[in-house]
């Protein structure tokens, strides 16, 4: 089962102003091949289907851990889009044509197809692959490997979209999971040394995992969260500390496994948007609506 905590993984600052072409960018990171998207199924349905989950259960728990944190990966990067969309357009009657700024934007999904929200697409607006994304063989060997590659391939695109935006929350966000897709990389390159017993530490870098050149990226090593890997349960999947100790290969700091979550920041509460009809409550509907439950709650 999934326990879901109302948090953020990072507290996301708040943007000085729309940047709607940026969020469609942004998009590839949610649903596009080597999005969080993708990430999160993978592992999900290999965690769903592992056999022998008993007698391997260093490798389960890893995976099992790893998909937790990518539906909070799924969380955050939906939640940077749509801080990145919102201002684009503005309140007024509609013969004044509120949402007029919309037209010229890249992705006009994100305002036609949703209330300027982020939806399982790329950042060409074609809808998240789930069929030909998700890779689930039931040999652990092989979907390590694959797991391997595909983070090093969803790194490779977090860098790419980081060039392409100076958006202060794009940035945050791909800084926090450039740190945390490291750590995967590492923790599978881990996975398949024990199972296999070769270095696959020495085909990196495949991109290279130093995150010095990215600055919203130093603060949160600084921290210490490239070393940490997260089992997001209270008390199981505690076998992964046999798959993720010693050393980390940048800094030499000591690996360590935190039986929990990150502490995390607030979602950001996003404003009616009445261009949108969203959420389409006015405030005449809403004091009726909290008469309701007032009498619901016997007050």
């Amino acid at each position: 089962m999934i326990t879901r905590i109302d948090k953020l993984q990072i507290e996301l600052p708040m943007p000085d102003g729309p940047d709607a072409n940026g969020a469609a960018a942004v998009q590839e990171l949610l649903g596009g091949k080597f999005g969080e998207m993708s990430t999160l199924n993978n592992y999900m349905f290999q965690s769903f289907a592992f056999r022998q989950k008993r007698k391997l259960k260093p490798f389960y728990d890893l995976v099992a851990s790893i998909t937790a944190e990518e539906f909070g990966h799924v969380e955050l990067v939906s939640n940077t889009i749509n801080l990145m969309i919102y201002g684009t357009t503005f309140p007024g009657d509609p013969d004044v044509t509120p949402m007029q700024n919309a037209k010229d934007k890249r992705n006009s999904y994100h305002f036609i197809d949703t209330a300027q929200t982020a939806k399982p697409f790329d950042s060409m607006g074609a809808g998240w692959n789930g069929a030909d994304y998700v890779f689930n063989s039931g040999n652990l060997v092989l979907d390590l490997l694959h797991n391997f590659f595909l983070e090093c391939g969803a790194r490779t695109h977090k860098m790419r979209v980081y060039e392409m935006t100076d958006n202060p929350v794009a940035r945050e966000m791909i800084g926090y999971l450039l740190v945390r897709g490291g750590v995967h990389v590492m923790a599978y390159a881990k996975a398949l040394e024990i199972a296999t017993g070769v270095d696959i530490t020495k085909m990196l870098p495949i991109p290279s995992l130093d995150n010095s050149h990215f600055e919203t990226t130093r603060k949160f090593e600084a921290e210490g969260v490239h070393r940490k890997l997260y089992t997001f349960s209270a008390k199981d999947y505690k076998d992964v500390v046999k798959i993720w100790k010693g050393t980390h290969p940048e800094d030499g700091g000591k690996l360590e496994v935190i039986q929990g979550t990150p502490q995390g920041g607030p979602i950001p509460d996003l404003p009616p948007i009445p261009e949108s009809f969203a959420p389409g409550i006015s405030q005449e509907d809403f004091m009726e609506i909290a008469k309701r439950l007032q009498r619901s709650a016997g007050i």
